[in-house]
């Protein structure tokens, strides 16, 4: 008979197999972390040393690249990008909360002629391309003429036209005791006050993670801007960011790095601030008063 491995065999064996882990997950790390790294770096090199240079951090760093984004962009304030950037996101959270949360409650609590049907073609928009819909979506916003204005980009976000935050919303309130309902219509409570009163508070981590990835998408957005943005005072600082980028002039890339990096602060800040809410309340029951 083979003898069964000892602790003292074992023990080797085990701390080889940790050591070999943990030196996978460093090198996944270093990977992850390498473009972070270099955006890092970049900011604080001239302009002339980032393309082209195998060197990840600077040897002489400089603070000129911050220091042009007071100076503007083609005489436009960044503060505009920014401040046009979060009209955008905090708009399209607005949204997206108020639409998808009403129209989820009424999949999910309501019952109505063709519920499923509908519920099962709004999922379907799902599969349909966004690349599909941009031309009638601008000639009609162009008929409209509202080109040139946030209207396109925040029409969409009041009318619960993103099926995935709908159906993340239905899925979370279908495991809501019904009794909730009709404990508060015994109280004389309609639909609208059960809405407010109870179905939303008990959906908190739902609205807060469809609020965090609504924010990121708007605050990233480039192609909507720039369809419908034609004039710098309404750009965004996705589109701001191109600026930096003159086909007919010298292109400033240590200034677009440092901008692109300033730029993550406010999602990572938004981010930060809601991501405890996502697990908050998961445990949470029905009962609770």
């Amino acid at each position: 008979m083979t003898p069964t491995p000892g602790p003292a065999t074992a023990g080797p064996r085990k701390s080889a197999g940790s050591f070999g882990w943990h030196l996978g997950a460093l090198a996944v790390l270093a990977v992850v972390l390498y473009p972070v790294i270099w955006v890092i770096g970049g900011s604080f090199k001239p302009g002339d040393e980032i393309v082209g240079s195998l060197q990840l951090l600077p040897t002489d760093p400089i603070a000129a690249n911050y220091t042009r984004l007071t100076e503007g962009i083609a005489g436009i304030p960044v503060s505009t990008f920014f401040l046009n950037s979060t009209v955008l996101a905090v708009g399209s959270v607005g949204g997206v909360l108020i639409s998808c949360s009403l129209a989820a409650y009424a999949f999910a609590r309501i019952s109505f002629a063709g519920r499923n049907l509908l519920f099962a073609l709004m999922i379907g928009t799902l599969l349909l391309p966004y690349h599909v819909l941009m031309i009638p979506q601008y000639v009609l916003f162009q008929k409209l003429e509202l080109i040139n204005t946030m209207v396109p980009l925040l029409l969409g976000k009041y009318l619960a036209v993103d099926a995935f935050f709908v159906f993340l919303m239905v899925q979370f309130m279908r495991n809501l005791p019904k009794e909730l309902d009709e404990a508060a219509r015994l109280d004389g409570c309609g639909h609208l006050r059960i809405y407010w009163s109870i179905t939303l508070p008990l959906c908190r981590p739902a609205l807060i993670t469809s609020a965090i990835f609504t924010f990121i998408n708007a605050w990233n957005d480039f192609m909507g801007p720039l369809l419908y943005l034609n004039e710098p005072e309404n750009y965004t600082v996705s589109l701001g960011l191109k600026m930096f980028v003159d086909q007919d002039a010298v292109a400033d890339y240590g200034g677009m790095i440092a901008m692109s990096l300033v730029a993550l602060l406010p999602v990572l800040a938004f981010f930060l601030a809601f991501q405890r809410y996502l697990i908050d309340g998961m445990a949470t029951s029905g009962l609770k008063g």
